[in-house]
């Protein structure tokens, strides 16, 4: 392995040599690592003709500024400093009396109906991503089979039109063992994907059933907008419907559990014989998941025009992971876009010290840069089609991702760079397009060309209560909080606002064994102390004064610190679900597999003690006294419904 030829083949190819660390200390990336994620691009490094065919393909090249037209879609009232509020919530995790034992899209409009009511501009949710549908248990959002497209299981059965015109249907859901089991389902603290999954894909495939007799062989209208939805969606509907059908058969005849990677050689190529072949004998099967699709859209989308119907400015704020499952219907579908032999992750940082190992797919920068960012431009326009405002999860990746290279640690990993300013191009087309305000997801080590690029494009920032800290250790007064971006407490993969107060965190942790032996942990706890010390010094300073010392957490102190939220100069403010009801267990807990039950944790009530209970009360009060709403947009074109 010729170093020099290493080193001018990963500057060429985007490789980092080097890069500061979260200590802002320089540090190199060893030849090891370069020499292996040019391996994983395609390139064997110790095959001279490979690196001589290599070298004479064009790297990255230099990007133009992007002009006064390539600046995302903003509300004119937030243009002009308007400022809002808005409710955040996992979808997955509401209870309802409606609901099978998950949030569903009619769970999401009715809440959209409540927190418009309170005052609210926007609902903003998890990643509804697809997951795989034969094995819903792999349930995290942010490690989906496909962005493309939506999770089937957030569908709302009843809601179908077509249970109404299938008795089979109607006798089976109204049996006593089928209620008994939603009953059961719905009173767990956790969500049963697969039990939800059993009970909903039974019905549908008996709802799918009557739509092909009574709509689609008689050519009704339904049909006829069902076969327009395929031939919009095209190809990639086609290739993630079929993906989802031979995905079931693999793990039913080969027991592949690990997606397309795990199947047999020729069903790897969605254009090999193999596949067209079984293509043609599970047509029904195929058309059933591009109908759940079909269903799913029109729900969503139904959901929307009730959010904005109510009164909302925004809307909803849909959330796009920043990667897909390396085993799913994605990187299936589109294998040139990916690179195989690396994940990507985080480098080192204070909260996880080796490095993070996410276990998604690499995308190829190469690919990015010779389609000039099209193909994420198509994913960008797709999750832009019914939110009034989206989030790029880690908004870092349109500049780099840390790769990890199979066979390596996340410690030894190194950052790539992609084509930035291309993809922020993309965002920017699809985000005025879709009349969509994007907020960028940009905690933790931030360089200074992904700021700018932000600030170009108009791209709002992500900014926390527990991370909005001066160099001395201070809060930032809210005079320092940035317009350009929305403000929250806290965030799926942080402590609730009870839990950092009380700090059962740090005893979840410990209880975990999530930290090193040698942690003083007592340390942490008096470390903690002295924040809380400091978050009410900065709410007096602020004007904010909840009684001190505050023995325990209660919905007034709640209140005082969404009061000091609320005054910042932040454009939007988020608040979360669990801190509207006082919880203390998070959604996730970084680091965790089956340790904590992560992404399955329920809200602890229901939609209308969420948005009227005691505990909400005061903290939506305080919400509506200084941030007003705002004026709402011109209602969007109504999207079909089936």
């Amino acid at each position: 392995m010729d170093e020099s030829v290493i080193t001018s083949l990963a500057q060429a190819r985007g490789v980092s040599e080097r890069y500061l660390d979260f200590r802002g200390e320089e540090r190199i990336i060893s030849l090891a690592t370069r020499g292996a994620i040019l391996g994983a691009m395609g390139i064997d490094v110790d095959d001279p003709v490979a690196v001589s065919r290599a070298a004479a393909v064009a790297g990255l090249s230099p990007e133009a500024a992007p002009g006064a037209a390539s600046r995302c879609f903003e509300q004119h009232v937030m243009a002009a400093g308007g400022r809002c509020w808005g409710l955040a919530i996992q979808l997955y995790s509401v209870r309802s009396a409606a609901n099978w034992g998950m949030g569903d899209f009619g769970d999401l409009a009715q809440l959209a109906r409540l927190a418009a009511s309170e005052g609210a501009d926007f609902i903003g949710i998890n990643p509804l991503h697809a997951g795989f549908a034969a094995d819903p248990a792999s349930c995290s959002p942010y490690s989906s089979s496909s962005r493309h497209f939506l999770n089937s299981l957030y569908i709302a059965v009843d809601a179908v039109p077509d249970l109404q015109a299938c008795p089979e249907a109607r006798a089976r859901v109204a049996a006593a063992a089928f209620q008994e089991e939603i009953r059961s389902l719905r009173a767990a603290d956790l969500v049963d994907y697969e039990g939800v999954a059993r009970l909903k894909l039974a019905i549908l495939r008996l709802l799918h059933g009557c739509f092909r007799r009574r709509e689609i062989e008689l050519r009704t209208p339904r049909a006829r907008a069902f076969e327009e939805f395929q031939v919009a969606r095209g190809t990639v509907l086609r290739r993630h419907a079929l993906f989802e059908s031979l995905d079931a058969e693999m793990r039913r005849r080969y027991g592949a559990q690990g997606g397309w990677t795990s199947w047999p050689p020729e069903y790897r190529d969605p254009q090999s014989p193999a596949v067209r072949e079984f293509a043609e004998s599970a047509a029904e099967e195929i058309e059933f998941h591009a109908w759940l699709q079909w269903i799913a859209e029109s729900q969503l989308a139904g959901a929307a025009r009730v959010a904005r119907a109510a009164g909302m400015a925004i809307g909803l704020y849909g959330d796009y992971a920043v990667g897909a499952n390396p085993g799913g219907s994605e990187t299936w579908s589109d294998q040139r876009s990916y690179c195989d032999g690396a994940s990507i992750g985080a480098p080192p940082d204070r909260l996880a010290l080796k490095g993070q190992d996410w276990g998604l797919a690499a995308p190829d920068p190469q690919a990015m840069t010779l389609d000039q960012g099209r193909g994420f431009g198509l994913l960008m326009q797709e999750n832009m089609r019914h939110f009034g405002a989206l989030r790029i999860d880690h908004v870092m990746a349109l500049y780099r991702l840390w790769w990890v290279p199979r066979g390596m640690s996340a410690r030894e990993g190194g950052y790539v760079h992609y084509p930035v300013a291309s993809l922020f191009e993309a965002v920017a087309r699809a985000s005025r397009a879709a009349r969509c305000m994007v907020i960028g997801e940009n905690l933790g080590t931030v360089p200074a060309d992904v700021d700018r690029a932000m600030s170009d494009f108009n791209v709002y920032g992500y900014k926390l209560l527990f991370f909005e800290r001066n160099a001395d250790g201070q809060f930032a007064a809210p005079g320092q909080w940035r317009h350009d971006a929305l403000a929250s407490v806290s965030t799926h993969d942080l402590p609730t606002l009870r839990a950092w107060w009380e700090g059962a965190d740090i005893e979840l942790r410990t209880r975990l064994g999530m930290y090193p032996a040698d942690l003083d942990v007592a340390g942490l706890a008096a470390e903690r102390q002295r924040d809380r010390e400091l978050l009410i010094e900065a709410m007096a300073a602020a004007g904010v004064r909840p009684r001190w010392p505050v023995e325990r957490y209660e919905p007034d102190f709640a209140a005082a610190v969404h009061a000091f939220m609320a005054s910042t100069g932040s454009g939007l403010l988020a608040v979360q679900a669990e801190d509207l009801l006082g919880m203390v267990d998070p959604v996730n807990v970084p680091g965790t597999n089956s340790e904590y039950p992560n992404w399955r944790r329920k809200l602890t009530a229901g939609l209308d003690e969420l948005v009227h209970g005691e505990a909400a009360r005061p903290i939506l009060h305080t919400l509506r006294r200084l941030r007003p709403r705002l004026a709402p947009p011109s209602p969007p074109v109504n999207a079909t419904v089936p």
